[in-house]
């Protein structure tokens, strides 16, 4: 399509001069924000994200990873009260799974799945050697301090007698289960939830709803078990607390694989063709 036909579709999308004020109020509230927009909102948000002081960074990232081990705590505790051979049981747990991240993406901590995304769309327009190097420090930061409150999190679960003996066992099946995946699982199984948290973000600006947004997104990221970085670490690390599982299999096995199936399907596929969609409008 050419810049002149666009620009005759631009004109005919304005509003009516006939309608009164009350009734071009009521269409401008209903019109959706165009990618363009979205891009630019996200655009700003990293911005200000890359602009962050470091001790900023790395406390917020501590408290991301604390807050994101009430997934792993509240899916136990939900299928400490279920029948564990039932087909439906799943559906019901993963409820638990949404809390954490609801806590982190609402209170805006810094999450590193969320900076696949996020921190990324400034680099494009224009890119630099600087910009790169401000996405690097962020995210090194913000995945070395998630990891850390993770850590911290699930060695408090498991020294402080906090649960019931049915909660415990919950948590240690969920952890069992996650351990259990291969390397490669966990790589594609961490590209689907690395695309499904990017795909979250990008609707975010555009819904009123947020907080059903989220659950819904993380809870078919339960639901499906695709493995996310943050989450994980707190169940893995559970298990090597208690020394049954390897510090080799929580990094190799684990931590890398998911962390770069987060990345691709985060920035990789989602934020790249997401750039693909709204680059020639950013030209004109």
């Amino acid at each position: 399509m050419s810049k002149t036909e666009r620009d005759k579709i631009k004109v005919e999308m304005e509003i009516d001069p006939h309608l009164s004020w009350q009734e071009k109020l009521a269409v401008e509230e209903q019109e959706k924000l165009s990618p363009r927009l979205v891009y630019e909102i996200i655009r700003r948000d990293g911005v200000e994200e890359l602009s962050r002081p470091t001790s900023t960074l790395i406390f917020s990232g501590i408290t991301a990873g604390l807050v994101m081990s009430f997934s792993f705590v509240f899916k136990a505790v939900i299928a400490s009260y279920l029948p564990i051979d039932a087909v439906w049981t799943d559906l019901i747990t993963n409820i638990g799974y949404t809390i954490g991240f609801l806590i982190a993406i609402l209170g805006h901590l810094q999450l590193f799945t969320e900076n696949t995304i996020t921190t990324v769309i400034p680099l494009f327009k224009p890119f630099s050697l600087d910009k790169l190097k401000a996405v690097a420090r962020l995210w090194s930061i913000v995945i070395l301090t998630n990891i850390f409150g993770t850590a911290l999190s699930s060695l408090f679960f498991l020294t402080t007698d906090l649960f019931s003996p049915e909660v415990d066992h919950a948590l240690d099946e969920i952890a069992h289960h996650v351990a259990s995946f291969t390397a490669w699982e966990n790589f594609l199984k961490g590209v689907l939830s690395g695309l499904l948290i990017a795909a979250l973000v990008w609707m975010l600006p555009s819904v009123n709803n947020k907080i059903l947004l989220i659950f819904m997104i993380t809870y078919l990221i339960g639901l499906g078990d695709f493995t996310h970085v943050v989450v994980g670490s707190v169940e893995v690390a559970y298990l090597v607390w208690q020394g049954q599982t390897s510090l080799s299999e929580y990094f190799f096995q684990f931590l890398v694989p998911t962390t770069l199936g987060n990345i691709i399907g985060g920035t990789g596929i989602f934020t790249l063709l997401i750039y693909g969609q709204v680059n020639q409008e950013l030209e004109e």
